[in-house]
């Protein structure tokens, strides 16, 4: 009772309703794309075991090019020329690098068919449901299109991670009067376990995991665009504290970066000295696509250079 009075303890952060139910939409979809990896690297090993080694040549094994192959697979086919003939034009391997990786499909045994199409047939229900989630997570997030938009210009993240973000700290990050106190609470900073003048680790504290998640996938994403401060800063401290530690360095500045976003409506401005325009005008482009793509409603304005701003 005498540390409440004195303001001692910390309350803990309990979103109300609605943010409640952003968080489990979010968290559903993300264990949904989880179950689709699960999926993936199933059926990867299956084809091993059947002798096809179609994933040594497509890079994405349910993309376009193999799904196509392994729907026409499952449902008898057993000519390699035919079945590379489904490949996408665009397809880096060559039709007789296709045909040399299918061979075994000519003496495939049944179940095997029967398996690759029951793999198939769990990843398109899974991938149909996660779009529902996001058109579930559109809609409810409709009123904050703003926020999502000026997080999803930052280097790193995208539509779906600004959602997470939202649904994980608020619309407006209310709760967490300064940055300082949001990256204490997702456990994005430097620990502080001293005693006598004597530190013994400088481990990060627990926090929130959804957000640590989302933050170190984007800090790694962030540090991959060229000429963008994030990458300067991840060659500056990289040689000296290693890439997790500076990872978790770059999270620790994309934290701070999300409350100034999302408390004092900030919006994300490029500092590097090398990011190319038309880099810039690329990353825009899909941004608007993907929003757009959830129904929301984007205008561009025009820049005076005539360019889209």
């Amino acid at each position: 009772m005498k540390r409440l009075v004195a303001n001692e303890l910390r309350l803990r952060f309990v979103p109300d309703a609605e943010q409640r139910l952003w968080r489990t939409v979010t968290r559903t979809k993300y264990q949904l794309r989880c179950n689709q990896v699960q999926v993936h690297n199933r059926l990867e090993a299956l084809l091993e075991e059947a002798h096809i080694k179609l994933s040594s040549l497509v890079s994405d094994l349910l993309g376009v090019s193999g799904r196509r192959m392994l729907r026409a697979l499952a449902e008898g086919e057993t000519d390699p020329a035919a079945l590379a003939a489904l490949a996408h034009y665009r397809l880096g391997a060559t039709r007789e690098q296709l045909c040399d990786a299918l061979g075994a499909c000519q003496d495939l045994n049944a179940v095997y068919r029967r398996l690759v199409k029951m793999a198939l047939e769990e990843w398109e229900r899974l991938d149909t449901q996660v779009h529902q989630l996001d058109e579930e997570m559109a809609t409810l997030l409709r009123t904050h299109q703003d926020q999502v938009q000026r997080l999803a210009e930052v280097p790193g993240l995208g539509v779906d991670s600004a959602q997470q973000i939202i649904a994980e700290v608020g619309a407006e990050a209310e709760t967490f009067p300064s940055a300082g106190n949001l990256a204490s609470w997702v456990g994005a900073c430097p620990g502080d376990n001293e005693s006598a003048g004597v530190n013994y680790s400088r481990r990060s504290p627990k926090g929130n995991r959804h957000m640590r998640r989302i933050l170190n996938q984007a800090a790694n994403a962030a540090v991959k665009l060229k000429g963008s401060i994030f990458a300067i800063l991840y060659r500056r401290y990289v040689t000296r504290m290693g890439h997790n530690q500076t990872i978790g360095v770059i999270a620790h500045r994309l934290c701070r970066l999300i409350w100034e976003i999302l408390h004092q409506g900030a919006r994300y401005e490029e500092r590097g000295p090398a990011v190319s325009k038309q880099s810039s005008q690329k990353r825009a482009a899909k941004m608007v696509r993907e929003l757009r793509r959830l129904g929301y409603r984007v205008e561009l304005l025009s820049s005076p250079s005539g360019a889209p701003a």
